[in-house]
């Protein structure tokens, strides 16, 4: 009699190991929140795809953080469908007019899981006069963690993210991050 060999114990163990670990890996994966400890910890991390220049939703050219290096950004990721990003859009406008005025920066919106017209047509109705890039092909967002809207970065002279906010901001929040990216000089 043949006694059955100890490779299929070995497979079907080291199956059984890699459906585990795979199964593991799907319940535990959840929103990237490395940039949210950091800034718990204090730190000012530096602002992630500076690089990636996305096209502005006005069709006129594109835009990228780097491209706004020396000044302070808002980066607010939101779409025409996000209830909170339209009771938001006030609060940002606001900063847009105070940011101008200084000569320090801007708002840029980055339109997320929205169509253009749609996008454009909340532009119209909230008064947005500050540029929004097309992040439709998600090239920015998953930089940062971003998976619900609205979120919102606030972006020193020199690149560092100096406040978030996962959720509809308020002129409080808005007011505090600009003062302290503010304080920071352009490099």
């Amino acid at each position: 009699m043949k006694r059955p060999g100890v490779l299929p114990s070995v497979v079907i163990v080291l199956s059984a190991a890699l459906i585990a670990l795979i199964i593991y890996g799907v319940v535990n994966t959840g929103a990237d929140t490395s940039l949210d400890a950091a800034a718990r910890r204090g730190e000012q991390p530096v602002a992630p795809g500076a690089s990636v220049a996305l096209p502005r939703l006005d069709g006129d050219g594109s835009i990228s953080l780097a491209q706004l290096r020396g000044k302070v950004v808002v980066l607010n990721f939101w779409a025409s469908w996000c209830e909170p990003c339209k009771a938001e859009a006030p609060v940002l406008e606001r900063a847009q007019q105070r940011l101008t005025a200084a000569g320090a920066g801007t708002v840029l919106g980055a339109t997320y899981k929205d169509f253009a017209t749609e996008s454009r047509r909340f532009e119209r109705q909230q008064g947005v006069t500050y540029p929004s890039v097309r992040d439709d092909q998600l090239k920015l967002a998953p930089k940062y963690g971003t998976t619900k809207l609205p979120e919102t970065f606030v972006i020193d002279r020199q690149g560092r993210i100096v406040a978030i906010s996962r959720g509809q901001i308020d002129e409080k929040f808005l007011s505090a991050a600009l003062d302290r990216a503010l304080k920071v000089p352009a490099p």
